[in-house]
């Protein structure tokens, strides 16, 4: 399970604000503080910067003072995308692309030109699929699409979009089993990804119901999320699935880790 660390977002209040006085000590904080709690890449994501494009080169400039670190660059821009990723020294994530015939004409040119993986919402010009069919034949129309720009399926991680249970209680179900059947799609099979905690947005008790989540998606063949990985309980959670799924050799110890 490849972890992804959503924490490095404009959105967030205490982010916005250290992009605005260009704090670097904030951001590095918070990068330092998800990658020791288990995340694989972090997500960097300039929300409602003024001038994205600067604030997306300071940011990726600016947490890559911390040695081997892996991100995630996140935006609707493509020219932010690609911005940001010019500057990655590792293999960065590409978040992200969609069904949207605009979207994979402007954003599946910089994942082929850069080699990134690529992460890509199963949302099409009639908006969130409204059930798991039309997830699948999205996620059809996006892995047409990375066959033709040459983006292997290994590289291809599609987000079949989890919706707040308090808004689509059946949503849920609808993806658990889109993400079974995405996996059906090919040999090998493309991977698969979910924003985690979009699931319980203006819920109560949001953390039980990421966890729960998680773990019943690891199930479904769940290969990576955006996730807050200062969670410690969703970071259990996950090791223990592991062992539960037999993906990971039981030892005595494991809860250690």
């Amino acid at each position: 399970m490849i972890f992804i660390g959503e924490k490095i977002n404009g959105m967030f209040s205490t982010i916005r604000k250290a992009i605005e006085e260009r704090n670097s000590e904030i951001i590095i904080k918070e990068a330092e503080k998800q990658l020791e709690a288990g995340a694989d890449y972090l997500d960097v994501n300039v929300g409602t910067a003024k001038d994205k494009i600067e604030a997306m080169k300071w940011l990726v400039n600016t947490i890559q003072q911390i040695p081997n670190v892996k991100l995630c660059i996140d935006s609707p821009n493509a020219e932010v995308l690609e911005e940001g990723i010019k500057l990655c020294k590792n293999r960065p994530f590409l978040n992200s692309v969609s069904a949207e015939q605009s979207k994979i004409e402007r954003i599946m040119p910089i994942a082929q030109k850069y080699n990134t993986k690529l992460i890509a919402l199963a949302i099409s010009e009639n908006g969130v699929p409204a059930d798991s069919d039309e997830i699948i034949a999205n996620s059809a129309i996006i892995m047409e699409a990375t066959a033709e720009y040459g983006i292997k399926n290994e590289d291809l991680y599609i987000d079949p979009v989890v919706l707040p249970v308090n808004v689509s209680q059946d949503n849920p179900r609808k993806v658990l089993t889109a993400i079974s059947a995405i996996k059906e799609l090919d040999i090998p099979a493309p991977r698969t990804i979910v924003g985690l905690s979009n699931i319980s947005q203006k819920c109560s008790d949001r953390k039980i119901i990421n966890r729960t989540f998680l773990a019943m998606a690891k199930y479904a063949g769940l290969d990576a999320a955006i996730v807050d990985a200062c969670d410690e309980e969703l970071m259990k959670t996950n090791l223990t699935s592991e062992i539960l799924l037999n993906q990971t050799i039981y030892c005595d110890s494991f809860l250690k880790k």
